[in-house]
């Protein structure tokens, strides 16, 4: 009897070495820290856009209120303005509104941020009067 010889063959697989994958993973890294920057200020306007939308409220209801009376109101119960649940206590609202200053001539309102949306120690404040546009005094 014949012996035959078999030869193993060792498969070789195609796969990326420890190198190749740490590489990788750097790469994305970077590109991951390039971006995220660039949406919190995109997520801060978002926000803000409550401040503004709540001010304009503010403002229509106070000149309902002139109106009617030929003043400005101080009083945002006076004005029929109902806020909104801050999220510090449980609500949703970003914003704490308030009539800094009132006259017969005009107003002020005032959208003060109740949270550090970027953490860098600043509170967003948006401002309002008697001409209806509001303005962003300190941005966050």
């Amino acid at each position: 009897m014949k012996r035959i010889k078999r030869r193993t063959k060792i498969a070789r697989m195609n796969a990326f070495s420890l190198a190749e994958v740490l590489i990788v993973l750097a790469i994305m890294g970077i590109l991951i820290m390039l971006v995220v920057p660039n949406q919190t200020g995109i997520a801060t306007r978002t926000k803000s856009m409550e401040a503004q939308q709540e001010l304009r409220m503010v403002h229509n209801l106070q000149y309902a209120y002139f109106l009617q009376f030929s003043k400005y109101s101080q009083d945002l119960k006076e004005i029929n303005y109902l806020p909104h649940k801050l999220n510090t206590e449980g609500g949703t609202a970003n914003y704490r509104i308030s009539i800094t200053e009132a006259s017969p001539a005009g107003f002020k309102g005032r959208a003060e941020s109740v949270v550090d949306f970027n953490g860098d120690g600043k509170m967003n404040i948006w401002e309002i009067d008697q001409e209806g546009q509001p303005k962003e005094v300190q941005p966050d």
